[in-house]
């Protein structure tokens, strides 16, 4: 008789798609939680937006600490819509919700980062808000300053048998490597850290050229504001099934676990992809060498907000990335939002014969997309898929662009 461990790894594993970072906007009572993030996007709305159009299977929800959210939760779980699951996690229909938070982190002489924080189960959430509540101003809102050093946030979320993952890491707005420090061990444990997530404005290759990101897996998210953002990156995770425990596993890539590939915005489109200059509203390319430039060269302005690409360059310790055999591939791959002429009419259809964005962008073949949406549309998506669109570059907080 196998025992429970030998019982574990022999599952059967399949692939499963995980967006791990979306924002609720409001409650279902209307009470903000999010500021910035669209008033329908609730608890339920995210849950039926994922499973129902775009066919993610397992999406990590962010702002699940906020007390009102959780009343949210309950009235799900009560009302019979969502279950709890064996494993962690809350199903609705064919997609998993792992609850998490994200949390601002500030140290004394250092920039501000954002953090994102899972737990297995609402109680587990719960007991976790009554312990932010104590040093945090407001815990009701997403992404707010808690009033503790970081290590000992990491611990706390740690003991609660939690995961820590560093959000949009190179981002000059709340970034880790991007605004508060040039390593994370001076930060955190390195031990203490589950994942990397890259945020939309870098790839696995500009991360490699960091030494200290060699072990960790990384994840490709959205941090979807609206609903239509929702699996704008997100990633490929083989699992015996999505729940937290083998969301855990596939991090650790323990037992044939494994993130097996992400799917994100070649980093040109990313919003901080490249420095910026607010003096003169210019994007400045990567024919510009500006590595330690203290001044635009077009206007002579000192007002700079350093890129991701530049930051990376200051704060490597490599001069060309390394990618460790592990590690998986990095699928450059433009959102169905982004790509001109697919308007909602052309999009109706193609979710009408295909029936999830998953589906469009994975299943469906060039020609079976030129049935319903004609050969343009159908070239478009094919070379939005394989990430062979021409763009131009992001930069300044402004995304860069799909070139017709």
């Amino acid at each position: 008789m196998l025992s429970s461990l030998e019982q574990t790894t022999a599952r059967k594993l399949h692939s499963f798609y995980g967006d791990m970072h979306i924002h609720i906007g409001r409650t279902s009572s209307g009470q903000a939680v999010k500021i910035s993030a669209s008033n329908n996007l609730t608890f339920e709305n995210i849950a039926i937006e994922a499973s129902e159009r775009k066919g993610i299977q397992m999406i990590g929800i962010i702002d699940c600490h906020s007390p009102s959210v959780q009343e949210d939760i309950i009235q799900c779980l009560d009302s019979g819509a969502m279950q709890e699951i064996d494993g962690g996690g809350i199903a609705y229909r064919d997609t998993v919700i792992l609850l998490g938070s994200e949390i601002e982190i500030r140290e004394s002489g250092r920039g501000a980062a954002h953090v994102l924080a899972y737990f297995p189960d609402l109680g587990t959430m719960q007991d976790f808000t009554v312990w932010m509540a104590r040093s945090m101003k407001n815990v009701q809102l997403s992404s707010q300053r808690i009033y503790v050093t970081p290590r000992e946030l990491q611990q706390e979320i740690v003991d609660r048998g939690g995961l820590l993952v560093p959000a949009h890491v190179f981002t000059p707005h709340k970034g880790l490597y991007g605004s508060m420090a040039d390593r994370m061990s001076e930060v955190f444990d390195l031990n203490g850290i589950a994942g990397i997530e890259l945020g939309l404005s870098a790839d696995s290759s500009m991360a490699g050229r960091i030494s200290e990101l060699d072990g960790y897996s990384f994840l490709t998210n959205s941090d979807a504001h609206s609903l239509g953002k929702i699996g704008r990156e997100y990633n490929r995770i083989d699992m015996a099934e999505p729940s937290f425990a083998e969301f855990r596993m596939a991090l650790e890539a323990k037992d044939g676990r494994k993130i097996s590939a992400n799917y994100g915005l070649n980093p040109r489109l990313g919003k901080y992809h490249r420095t910026y200059c607010s003096g003169c509203n210019s994007i400045l390319d990567e024919g510009s060498d500006i590595k330690e430039m203290k001044r635009c060269p077009y206007c002579g302005s000192t007002k700079l907000v350093q890129g991701v690409f530049d930051r990376i360059l200051h704060v490597s310790d490599r001069e060309e990335p390394v990618i460790p055999l592990s590690r998986p591939e990095y699928h450059y791959q433009v959102p169905l939002e982004f790509i001109p002429g697919l308007g909602k009419s052309a999009m109706s259809k193609l979710l009408q014969a295909f029936g999830t964005e998953m589906n469009i962008l994975h299943q469906a073949t060039e020609a079976e997309l030129a049935a319903v949406a004609g050969d343009q549309l159908a070239a478009s998506i094919v070379m939005a898929r394989n990430g062979t669109l021409s763009l131009s570059a992001g930069g300044g907080g402004t995304y860069g662009k799909v070139l017709r």
